[in-house]
């Protein structure tokens, strides 16, 4: 398995398009996000939704291009990652748990599709950590490609470790992870996410 870093691989992220991978009907997903709707409704209803992950009784984490568009109010908006803390009211008793994975690990993913508007999960394994390259996203922020299943409308969902911990925010997809200095393809059909690592520091800050 190669540990992919920015030195040597970039993806183009996603955030078009339909799915990649294997996701199924989850009721166990609605326990664990929450759907926001965009409020911007376009053909086949891609941007109408999002998800986000409950952090506290007054805030949610999510991605920023779902954040953007989302009738929720944003608090804060990551420095250079596809990440926005925004005011919800959460009805939750204990606060999440986060813990950032590694290569080869196992995760889960949580979210909802925006075709069918139903929560839904996927099982996969962290790949590679690579840099991206879209308008959401700017050095020195890194994501983790996984083989887990991801459907438009999941962006903002959670991702889980093995131990129920939270280990990131997912901010889409990508058709192919390719080598800086050869262009060839190293990975095809991606899940991406933003590991809890590149992002403590500020969750912490953003929601004193």
């Amino acid at each position: 398995m190669k540990n992919i870093t920015i030195v040597t691989a970039m993806a183009v992220l996603l955030l078009s398009g339909c799915s990649v991978g294997k996701y199924e009907y989850s009721r166990e997903a609605m326990k664990r996000v929450d759907m926001n709707f965009t409020g911007i409704p376009t053909i086949m209803g891609l941007g109408t939704l999002g998800s986000s992950i409950p952090l506290t009784p007054e805030y949610s984490l999510t991605a920023a291009h779902v954040a953007k568009y989302s009738v929720q109010h944003v608090k804060a908006y990551h420095p250079y990652c596809d990440l926005a803390i925004i005011y919800h009211k959460n009805d939750i008793k204990t606060l999440p748990k986060f813990r950032s994975g590694s290569v080869g690990d196992a995760v889960k993913m949580y979210g909802y599709s925006f075709i069918s508007a139903m929560p839904v999960e996927s099982s996969g394994v962290n790949l590679a950590r690579t840099g991206i390259s879209n308008d959401w996203n700017k050095a020195p922020c890194m994501a983790m490609a996984s083989d887990a299943g991801v459907v438009q409308g999941m962006s903002g969902g959670a991702v889980y470790n093995k131990d129920d911990t939270i280990g990131g925010v997912i901010i889409g997809y990508a058709a192919s992870i390719k080598n800086k200095r050869s262009g060839k393809d190293i990975l095809k059909n991606v899940s991406l996410y933003i590991p809890y690592a590149d992002f403590k520091e500020w969750l912490t800050q953003s929601t004193l």
